[in-house]
């Protein structure tokens, strides 16, 4: 694999070769000292051409959403209509609760919204009749004052016995659990009979699967130096074109981009945190898998693309490098990168 480096920093490459400049020309075989042969080497010139350079960083797979699944009501779980692992979707039905007590509560709101109704309606009449015997001098005005509040009373009193039947009504709903999101359940989900109660116990979480993040950090300097080679900062068209690596050492099939910058450092690590974000269409990623995460960065004109096992001169020293000896002479073989299988990784 080939390393890209700046001109300027090239000679940094040039490690324990001294020796070898007298030895390897450019290509031309050489005398042996007596009673030794010439060593068998491949070599092949240094590239120079314009190369993008590379970030590289350790991340872990997370699901963009994560939501642990509470009861909005308590009760006995009496069926369970997913297993753990499964495939849900936003909307489907996952546990039902004991709902005996909640629909009798839902009869006994809906009685006394009747009765308050009729209530309601009896004041009525008598307002209407009360408001023609004071319009005929029949009856005292403060009679009729009275009964319209007792009216307004009662209307209050419907009003608070049809939200309660609407409240009723809702915990009824409630005792139906259905999955916000679609996603994958987990395997720690709770089997039927458990008790569960309103707001902390948590019967399943479900991850969503397509697309997922995978975060990883990055050290400040080199926050600064990337933030240097981007106007604007690294989140001004930066990563745009993320690739990832699995922990088997395989590429994974599909690239992303990075959707989310932490606004800080952490004070724990002094690193910026970077979400990038990747689809998932096989579901292959899941959650707590870790890669390497690679992006692109800036092109460095002109840079010497040189193999990392060996440099000197104007050529590289590839294979045989361990056999090489001071007053041995060299049996140069001129090869190319594409006779190595060599890729132009930065």
């Amino acid at each position: 694999m080939f390393s890209a480096k700046k001109m300027k920093a090239c000679c940094f490459g040039l490690i324990a070769i001294s020796m070898l400049a007298t030895t390897v020309g450019c290509g031309n075989k050489q005398q042996a000292m007596p009673g030794g042969g010439a060593v068998a080497v491949k070599a092949m010139p240094v590239i120079q051409r314009d190369t993008p350079m590379s970030y590289e960083y350790a991340g872990q797979v997370q699901a963009k959403n994560e939501v642990k699944i509470q009861a909005r009501v308590s009760g006995n779980i009496v069926e369970k209509l997913v297993n753990g692992g499964d495939i849900v979707h936003k909307g489907q039905p996952l546990f039902r609760i004991d709902q005996r007590q909640y629909q009798s509560a839902l009869n006994s709101a809906q009685a006394n919204l009747a009765q308050s109704e009729a209530t309601l309606s009896n004041t009525q009449l008598d307002r209407d009749r009360y408001e023609q015997l004071v319009a005929n001098d029949a009856l005292a005005v403060q009679t009729l004052t009275a009964q319209q509040s007792t009216e307004r009373q009662n209307a209050a009193a419907v009003a608070y016995n049809r939200a309660n039947v609407q409240k009723a009504a809702d915990d009824l709903d409630d005792t139906l659990i259905v999955s916000p999101v679609d996603g994958r359940m987990d395997v720690n989900d709770l089997s039927v009979g458990t008790y569960v109660t309103s707001g902390s116990t948590t019967l399943a979480t479900v991850s969503s699967t397509d697309p997922v993040f995978v975060q990883f950090s990055m050290s400040e300097n080199e926050y600064l130096q990337l933030a240097g080679n981007n106007q604007g900062g690294i989140s001004n068209g930066w990563g745009t074109n993320v690739s990832l690596a699995l922990s088997n050492g395989s590429a994974y099939p599909v690239n992303g981009k990075v959707e989310q910058v932490d606004r800080s450092l952490s004070n724990n690590s002094g690193t910026l945190t970077l979400k990038a974000s990747f689809g998932n269409p096989d579901s292959m990623l899941i959650p707590g898998m870790f890669g390497r995460v690679k992006i692109t960065g800036e092109t460095v004109p002109g840079a010497l693309l040189i193999p990392q096992r060996a440099t000197a001169a104007d050529k590289v020293v590839v294979e045989g490098l361990t056999k090489i000896q001071n007053g041995v002479a060299l049996d140069v073989t001129d090869v190319t990168p594409e006779e190595l299988q060599l890729s132009f990784n930065s």
